[in-house]
C-alpha cells in the first residue's frame, strides 16, 4: 500500500505573529494543508492519508476535515512529536497498528506547506521508492551555492551543476526506513533530523525525483505572496 503523510507539525515561528501554525493559514479561501491534502485525494494511487500535528492541533485538524470534506476519514490525524522524524515515525507506527507490517509499504513523506505538490511528482515517487527503496525531490539549483565554515567568509564555491534543492516528498519503503532509522545511535537520531539525511550516512542511495519550482514550502511572509499568486492562476 502507498500512504501520503503530511508532516504538520510545526509551530510556524518563522511566519510572525500570526496566532496559529502556518499550514493552517487562508490561501486563496482555504488554510493551506487542506490544499495539500486534495492534492493527494487527486491521486489514485494513494490509498490512504495520514497528517502528523502537534497534539495542541489535533481537535481543529479534524474540525477542518470536517468542513472541508464533510467528513473526518479522508485522513487520519496523528500527534506529531519533538521533531520532524519522531512525527513521521509517530504516523508509521500507526498506518503498521491500522495495516499491518508488509515489505511493500510505501510512505510519501510531505510538508504541510507545500500545496502546489503535482501529481507527476506524486506517481514518480512511488515508482523510485519502488525500485530504490529511497527518493526524494529535488530540482538543480539556479543560483550559485557558497559553504561558509564561519558565517562571515566564504570557504568553498561548489560546482553548481551538482548543486540541488530539495523539497518533498520524500518517499522510502517503510522496513528500509525503520531498519535505517534503528541502526543510530542517540547522539545520531538527535542530529539526523531529515531522512535523507540518515539513508546517506548509511550508504543508502537516494534517487532524485525531478523537483518543479512551483513546489514551492510557505514559511515567511513572501513565501505566501509567492504562494497566493500561484494560487490565483490556477483559479484562472
Amino acid at each position: 500500500m502507498v500512504f501520503a503523510v503530511i508532516v504538520a507539525g510545526g509551530v510556524g515561528s518563522r511566519m510572525g505573529n500570526i496566532g496559529m501554525p502556518k499550514q493552517f493559514m487562508e490561501l486563496c479561501g482555504k488554510p493551506i494543508i487542506i490544499h495539500t491534502i486534495e492534492r493527494f485525494l487527486h491521486s489514485e494511487r494513494i490509498d490512504k492519508i495520514y497528517i502528523g500535528v502537534h497534539h495542541e492541533w489535533i481537535d481543529y485538524m479534524q474540525e477542518l476535515l470536517q468542513k472541508y470534506f464533510a467528513s473526518t476519514d479522508v485522513a487520519v490525524v496523528v500527534p506529531g512529536g519533538a521533531d520532524r522524524n519522531a512525527t513521521v515515525f509517530n504516523v508509521i507506527d500507526r498506518i503498521e497498528e491500522d495495516y499491518g507490517v508488509s515489505e511493500d509499504h510505501i510512505v510519501l513523506t510531505h510538508d504541510a506547506v507545500r500545496p502546489f505538490i503535482t501529481q507527476k511528482i506524486i506517481n514518480e515517487n512511488i515508482d523510485a521508492a519502488r525500485t530504490y527503496g529511497a527518493a526524494a525531490v529535488a530540482y538543480n539549483s539556479i543560483d550559485t551555492i557558497v559553504v561558509s565554515e564561519d558565517s562571515a567568509f566564504i570557504t568553498s564555491v561548489p560546482e553548481r551543476r551538482k548543486m540541488y534543492n530539495v523539497q518533498t516528498p520524500q518517499s522510502f519503503k517503510i522496513n528500509l526506513l525503520r531498519e535505517l532509522f534503528e541502526s543510530l545511535d542517540e547522539e545520531e537520531k538527535k542530529t539526523l533530523t531529515d531522512a535523507c539525511r540518515i539513508c546517506t550516512v548509511r550508504n543508502q542511495p537516494v534517487y532524485i525525483v525531478e523537483g518543479d519550482i512551483s513546489n514551492i514550502k510557505i514559511t515567511t511572509p513572501t513565501d505566501f505572496k509567492f504562494a497566493a499568486a500561484i494560487a490565483e492562476s490556477f483559479v484562472e
